[in-house]
């Protein structure tokens, strides 16, 4: 008998609306009911309202409102809750984009995400060759850091990407490319240039290169595996400003082959003979959307080329 009330007994969280999780959002990211309401187009007393129906559903108090001038902010469940709530709008922006394409079948837009070395490198020619065979698809290309495109690919802002490997946890079938090897930049008069120097005699000088991420990792631990840390003199997320100032001679770099332009008589490249893992660039796409032909047939093409 206490089963079957157990059952029978309605769950107060089956009344909880995107509207909700929408308004929580907006909270946390303007810091104001006032500003949350006019990001979202209600008044401020609808937003309230949204609040508080939410906290009585959830059972749990999930904004702090400290009155007069001061900024509101979540409590600890409401930032528990946050996390969830940003998970579910994705997904249904995600659902969205997915039926765009669905409807768009053959015609219509596919949103692709680079970085910047495939964009310069491996990107022309797959384009070259998919505009041939999709004239009515419009590509539409967004670069990102290498690293925010399996988010990008997660949230539905885009079809289709490039990633590196491995990508963590999120939801992408992927498809690897190319393995990136990583090699020493120079100024083509550096001594470095005859042969290749060992990570020690490297970190005897200044080093340009990336800022921290998945392009620089696998270069940190080389350098603690040979037990020396690198002396950065300046980094950037510039492939053109990496290879400038090396030119310039301002420091050498360890950096991925695709990101460098080799014709550069202003430098010199030497192999670094495995002693960095190369990068494994990867094309990927949200295992759980509708793949359109199109998408499908972008994978397909950047596999040929």
């Amino acid at each position: 008998m206490l089963l079957l009330i157990c059952i029978m007994k309605p769950d107060r969280w089956l009344g909880v609306e995107l509207r909700h999780f929408a308004a929580l959002q907006a909270i946390a990211s303007t810091g104001s009911f006032g500003r949350a309401a006019e990001r979202l187009g209600y008044t401020q007393s609808a937003i309230s309202q949204q609040i508080a129906t939410l906290e009585r559903l959830v059972g749990e108090q999930l904004v702090e409102r400290p009155g007069g001038p001061r900024p509101v902010s979540l409590t600890a469940a409401g930032r528990l809750l946050l996390g969830h709530a940003e998970s579910i709008i994705a997904r249904l922006q995600a659902a969205q984009a997915d039926l765009q394409a669905l409807r768009a079948g053959e015609a219509g837009t596919l949103r692709l995400g680079t970085f910047q070395s495939v964009g310069a490198r491996v990107l022309p020619e797959i384009m070259r060759r998919f505009t041939t065979q999709w004239p009515q698809i419009e590509v539409e290309l967004e670069e990102h850091d290498d690293e925010e495109i399996a988010d990008a690919l997660e949230r539905g802002e885009i079809d289709v990407g490039f990633v590196l490997l491995p990508v963590g946890d999120a939801p992408l079938e992927t498809v690897e490319l190319l393995r990136d090897p990583y090699v020493l930049v120079v100024a083509a008069e550096s001594p470095l240039a005859q042969s290749p120097p060992s990570f020690r005699e490297i970190a005897k000088q200044p080093l340009v290169g990336f800022r921290s991420g998945a392009s620089t990792d696998p270069i940190v631990a080389a350098f603690r595996a040979a037990r020396v840390e690198p002396h950065w003199a300046f980094r950037t997320n510039d492939n053109q400003t990496v290879q400038g100032l090396v030119a310039a001679g301002m420091g050498c770099a360890i950096s991925p082959l695709l990101t460098v332009d080799t014709s550069d008589p202003r430098i010199a490249i030497v192999d670094l003979e495995g002693a960095v893992e190369p990068r494994i660039v990867a094309i990927a796409r949200h295992r759980d959307r509708y793949a359109s032909p199109a998408t499908r047939s972008f994978i397909e093409t950047a596999l040929a080329a």
